[in-house]
C-alpha cells in the first residue's frame, strides 16, 4: 500500500516532466492515471517542438539514467510505439556528465584491493566516455599494455533498483487500465529490461560476454574482439585491451586510410551473419560508436553490456523467414510462423500470408539499396493484435540491432544492400544446417543425449520395478492368504516382476526412439 502510494507520488513528478516536454501521450496511450494527465494538460506551460518521439527522448533524458536506458530498450518495440517513435528513441543518447575521477579511483582500489598506482603504470583521470551506468578511463598496465578501464557510477545499483520497481508498478497499471494489452507483455518488457541492466551492472558478466564473442570469432579474419584483462576486472571494474581504429561510420576517414567502404560493408554483413546464425550470440548494441575498423581492416567492437542470444530453433525460424521474404515466398513465411507457434493454430494461414504480402510488397517495390528487412520485421510486429501473436523479446532485440546495422550499411555504401549480400550465406547455412545430412546429425545428437540419460532413468525404473514387485507380493498375499499363492485371480510375484521388466524395456525404447 505504502509502496503504491510512493510510486504514485513519483508518477506525478514524472508526468510533470513529460508535460513540460509535451510528451504525455505515452500515459494517454496506455490509459495510465487519466485524471492526472487531464489536469496536467490544462496547466499553462511552453510546448516543445519536434516529432513526438523527439519530445519523448528529451523528457527521458531529463528524467535520468534509468529512463534513458528504458527508452533505448523501448526502441525495439515498434509494435507498441509505432515505427517513427521507435526510430527516434533509437537515437536517444546515453551520455551523461562524468563523475569525479577520485570516485573512479576509489572504486578501482576497493574492487581490486590495491592502490591504483600499484595496479596500473598510468591511469588517466579524464574519462574518454561517460554514460548512464559507467565511464571509461584510458590506462596502461605495469607491462606497458594500453588498456581501457570501465568503472561503474557510484550508487547506480540502488538508483536503478528503485526505478525498476517503479516500472513494474507502471506495467501493472497499464494491464489494469487496458487488459487487452496483455498480448504485448508489458511485464515481460520490464523484466527483459531488468535482466539487461543487471547484466550491465556486473562488469564481470560483460567481460565474460567479450570473452565468449572472442572465442566464437577466433578463426575469423574480418572480426577481432579486444582481450579481457581478468586480473584487473571485478564486479564494478572492467579492464580490456585498448583498440586503435576508425569509427565504422566515418566514411571519409576510412577512404583517406585506403579502405573501400563497399568492402567494409560486405565484411560487416558477413560478421553480423556469423554472429546471428553461426554462433547464436550477437553484439546487440552495434551503433557506430561501438564498432571500429582496425589498421589491418578487421572490425573491432567495444562495449559488450548488451548481447543477444538465439537458440537453434529460433535461428532456423529466422533463416526460413528471411529466405521466404527475400524470395517473396509468402506462403513459406506464413508456414514458418505457424510451425514455430508464433501464430495460434486457429488463425487463417491464408489471411496471414495475405498480410505478409501486404507488408512486404511496398518494401520490396523500392530500389534494392532501400530495402529494409528490419523495417519489414517491424511492420510484421504491428499485426500482432489481428493474429493474436505474442511478442518475442529475442526477435525484438535482433530487429533493433538489424535496424542499426542497416543504418551503418547505408552510411558506408548507399547503393548496396547488406541482406542481398547475405542471401548466399543464408542459403549455404540452410543447406548445412537444415539439409538431410544436418537433420540426420541432429537426430543422432538427440539420441546420444537420450542414451546418456539412460543410467539415471534405469535407476529410477529399477526402483519403480522394486516397488511394483513389492506391491504385487502384498496384493497376492492378501488375495491368496499366503506367499506365492495364485488364488483370487491376483498376479504372482513373478508376474509382477515381468510387468516391471516390460515397463523398463518400454522406457528404454521410448528414450532411444
Amino acid at each position: 500500500m505504502i509502496a503504491g502510494l510512493l510510486h504514485f507520488v513519483r508518477l506525478i513528478g514524472i508526468a510533470r516532466t513529460l508535460a513540460r516536454h509535451d510528451a504525455l501521450f505515452p500515459l494517454e496511450m496506455f490509459g495510465v492515471a487519466p485524471l492526472l494527465v487531464a489536469a496536467l494538460k490544462r496547466l499553462p506551460g511552453g510546448k516543445a517542438s519536434g516529432r513526438p518521439g523527439e519530445r519523448l527522448s528529451l523528457a527521458l533524458q531529463a528524467l535520468g539514467p534509468s529512463f534513458i536506458k528504458f527508452g533505448q530498450s523501448l526502441a525495439v518495440r515498434s509494435d507498441l510505439l509505432g515505427e517513427e517513435m521507435a526510430e527516434d528513441l533509437s537515437a536517444l543518447q546515453d551520455r551523461l556528465p562524468p563523475f569525479p575521477s577520485i570516485e573512479a579511483r576509489r572504486t578501482v582500489e576497493r574492487e581490486l584491493g590495491a592502490p591504483v598506482s600499484g595496479l596500473y603504470a598510468k591511469f588517466e583521470d579524464r574519462p574518454v566516455a561517460a554514460a548512464s551506468i559507467a565511464q571509461v578511463h584510458f590506462a596502461e598496465t605495469a607491462e606497458g599494455e594500453p588498456v581501457a578501464v570501465k568503472v561503474l557510477r557510484p550508487g547506480i545499483e540502488a538508483e536503478f533498483r528503485r526505478d525498476i520497481d517503479f516500472f513494474y508498478w507502471l506495467a501493472r497499471m497499464v494491464l489494469h487500465a487496458k487488459p487487452a494489452l496483455a498480448r504485448l507483455r508489458p511485464l515481460e518488457v520490464v523484466r527483459t529490461f531488468e535482466e539487461t541492466v543487471l547484466l550491465e551492472m556486473d562488469l564481470r558478466l560483460e567481460a565474460a560476454a567479450a570473452d565468449e564473442l572472442g572465442e566464437n570469432a577466433a578463426g575469423d579474419e574480418d572480426f577481432r574482439v579486444p582481450r579481457v584483462d581478468w586480473q584487473h576486472t571485478a564486479r564494478r571494474v572492467l579492464t580490456i585491451e585498448r583498440i586503435e581504429g576508425i569509427p565504422i561510420d566515418e566514411v571519409e576517414r576510412l577512404e583517406d586510410a585506403g579502405f573501400d567502404p563497399a568492402e567494409i560493408m560486405e565484411r560487416s554483413s558477413r560478421v553480423f551473419f556469423n554472429q546471428v546464425f553461426r554462433d547464436g550470440f550477437f553484439h546487440a548494441d552495434m551503433h557506430p560508436g561501438n564498432m571500429f575498423v582496425a589498421p589491418d581492416g578487421a572490425l573491432v567492437p567495444v562495449d559488450f553490456g548488451i548481447m543477444g542470444r538465439l537458440d537453434k530453433r529460433t535461428r532456423n525460424f529466422l533463416a526460413d523467414l528471411l529466405l521466404g521474404f527475400l524470395q517473396r515466398d509468402y506462403r513459406r513465411v506464413a508456414e514458418v510462423h505457424f510451425a514455430a507457434g508464433y501464430v495460434p493454430p486457429h488463425k487463417s494461414r491464408d489471411a496471414f500470408m495475405q498480410a505478409c504480402r501486404a507488408i512486404a510488397e511496398p518494401i520490396f517495390g523500392k530500389p534494392q539499396h532501400e530495402i529494409s528487412i528490419a523495417q519489414l520485421l517491424g511492420q510484421l510486429f504491428h499485426i500482432t493484435e489481428t493474429f493474436e501473436m505474442e511478442a518475442q523479446p529475442q526477435l525484438l532485440l535482433l530487429q533493433k540491432t538489424m535496424l542499426v546495422a542497416e543504418g551503418v550499411g547505408r552510411r558506408l555504401h548507399p547503393m548496396s544492400n547488406m541482406w542481398l549480400m547475405a542471401e548466399p550465406l543464408i542459403e549455404q547455412w540452410m543447406h548445412e544446417n537444415r539439409g538431410p545430412e544436418a537433420r540426420l546429425a541432429d537426430t543422432a545428437a538427440e539420441i546420444r543425449v537420450r542414451v546418456e540419460r539412460l543410467p539415471s532413468l534405469l535407476d529410477k525404473a529399477e526402483q519403480l520395478a522394486g516397488l511394483v514387485s513389492e506391491r504385487g507380493l502384498k496384493l497376492d498375499t492378501a488375495a491368496s492368504g499366503g506367499l506365492g499363492g495364485t488364488g483370487g485371480g491376483g498376479f504372482s510375484a513373478a508376474q509382477w516382476r515381468a510387468v516391471a521388466i516390460l515397463a523398463i524395456a518400454l522406457l528404454v525404447l521410448g528414450i532411444i526412439f
